[in-house]
């Protein structure tokens, strides 16, 4: 008689089938635990602190609002910047750890450049917006003050993308020389030469270099002698890295005119604030006097205008389009010269000092960019370009004094670079098509823009380049104004922009 066995093995069978998919369950519990545990463990201040070694990371976090507050709440490091889970989260965290984990064994922490790491720029890639909201669901509180109700409405009414961080970029790492909120009393108050000042302007016979003095000051300034004539305004086709409102090149011819050697300084711009400026009168105020002659000059700053980044030699900065030519017409008023905003052709061509080149140094823009991939590991050339520009790669992310650079062929000095330069002109992205004049252009006669020119510390080498064009932005640089009206003097959201002055033939 014979034995069926065949039950019994397939009885085994389904046996080992239980206890393998019970074993594969508690793999995946286990598995499931653990990466929790793991993503809990990595997603700790104090691990966060283990990798992120800079040194003012942990102290500023500590004295922010977000952890020295009122209520005890502590916002961790994640939560700022991760997305809220189910928003990437993980997908961000696996992004954000592989790129840490290269910076801390591969590069070298002592050369991070942490001041451009903590520009607006940047912490807009690294803080999440999502993770803002998710916190701040109500953006209307009964304790919102005015200001704060002004800008929230703004906020979720603008066509324009706004960021939290416009107004909150200092929440989450404290940094006392930020910008206040509040007007500065004391902005111009002091004044610590004892020297005699001026009695009077420079007196210019012939066309060569003068020193301008501010009369009633210790202010002085100098001024090159430029011969004028013909050069190709605009950028060829085949120029690397161009941009299509640089061209068609056209042929312009050029008066011979005087141009500042620097940017106006700081010493400068606060001898007209003094000289014109209120300390008592706000924005809207209507401002009368008997003298007809009289300008009315800025209304006090709000914050800190300079940065923190100190005044002296540095360009004047934050001020307005608007500001800055005014000053133009008190410098005429005090000197009895005719100074004004340099014309858009004017600028490229002191800019060009007589060269037709990419730059007024040797260079192609295509070595010296950082853009691209290979450059990100590899590195830009910076030959040449570092010892005349103040760009993006060399600069502390914030101005430069003049002597930190080389003069370009007419003996000015960052005319690319530093900060870029307000031109009298309005701006069209058109104009060399449409203008066939080329004899002292002024640009077109209205527009809601003018130029700037130059490229600023915060630039990459392709926008410094002479032919480079760009405009103001003024709704953008006055978003976090909290006055009502804006400021038609100071731009509370722009920092690499200032100007140089340019004074007429008599």
């Amino acid at each position: 008689m014979e034995l069926n066995i065949y039950p019994r093995k397939s009885y085994v069978r389904r046996r080992t089938k239980f206890w393998f998919l019970v074993l594969g369950i508690l793999l995946c519990i286990a598995v499931v635990w653990s990466g929790k545990k793991v993503i809990n463990y990595t997603s700790t201040d104090r691990y966060c602190m283990s990798c992120h070694i800079h040194p003012k990371a942990d102290q500023s976090w500590k004295m922010s609002t977000h952890y020295n507050n009122s209520s005890g709440v502590i916002v961790a490091c994640v939560e700022c910047h991760l997305p809220p889970e189910g928003e990437g989260y993980l997908f961000a965290k696996a992004k954000t750890g592989l790129r840490d984990l290269y910076g801390f064994y591969f590069k070298d922490s002592s050369k991070f450049d942490w001041e451009k790491k903590s520009l607006l720029e940047y912490a807009k890639g690294i803080v999440y917006e999502k993770s803002c909201l998710e916190c701040h669901r109500n953006l209307f509180p009964v304790t919102l003050s005015v200001n704060g109700g002004n800008a929230h409405l703004l906020y979720t009414t603008s066509k324009d993308p706004l960021n939290c961080l416009n107004c909150h970029l200092n929440v989450g790492h404290y940094d006392k020389s930020a910008a206040t909120h509040a007007h500065d009393t004391s902005f111009g108050v002091t004044v610590t030469s004892n020297e005699p000042p001026y009695t009077g302007p420079a007196k210019v016979e012939r066309f060569e270099d003068f020193m301008e003095m501010i009369p009633g000051t210790r202010v002085s300034f100098r001024m090159k002698a430029l011969p004028g004539g013909e050069f190709k305004m605009g950028s060829p086709d085949d120029e690397p890295l161009r941009d299509p409102d640089e061209g068609p090149v056209r042929k312009v011819t050029l008066s011979k005119f005087w141009m500042a050697e620097t940017e106006v300084t700081w010493d400068e711009y606060m001898a007209f604030f003094r000289a014109t400026g209120s300390q008592g009168r706000t924005e809207g105020t209507v401002v009368t006097s008997k003298k007809t002659d009289a300008i009315s000059g800025a209304t006090p700053p709000w914050g800190a205008p300079d940065q923190g980044w100190g005044r002296g030699s540095r360009p004047a900065i934050t001020i307005s389009w608007h500001a800055a030519n005014v000053y133009c017409q008190w410098l005429s008023q005090v000197t009895g010269k005719r100074y004004r905003l340099p014309t858009e052709a004017e600028w490229e061509y002191a800019c060009r000092g007589g060269t037709g080149t990419p730059y007024f140094f040797e260079g192609n823009p295509k070595k010296l960019t950082s853009d691209g991939f290979l450059k990100k590991i590899f590195g830009p050339d910076t030959s040449g370009i570092a010892s005349r520009v103040v760009y993006n790669l060399n600069s502390p992310s914030k101005t430069e004094e003049p002597s930190y650079v080389l003069a370009n062929p007419f003996g000015l000095k960052n005319m690319a670079g530093n900060v870029a330069e307000f031109c009298s002109d309005y701006y069209s992205a058109d104009f060399y098509k449409a203008d066939s004049t080329g004899i002292n252009p002024n640009g077109p006669a209205k527009g809601p823009e003018h130029v700037i020119r130059g490229g600023s510390f915060k630039s990459d080498a392709k926008d410094v380049r002479s032919a480079a064009r760009d405009y103001t932005k003024t709704r953008a640089w006055l978003v976090t104004d909290p006055q009502m009206p804006k400021s038609i003097w100071w731009y509370s959201d722009c920092i690499d922009v200032g100007f140089r002055v340019v004074c007429e033939i008599d």
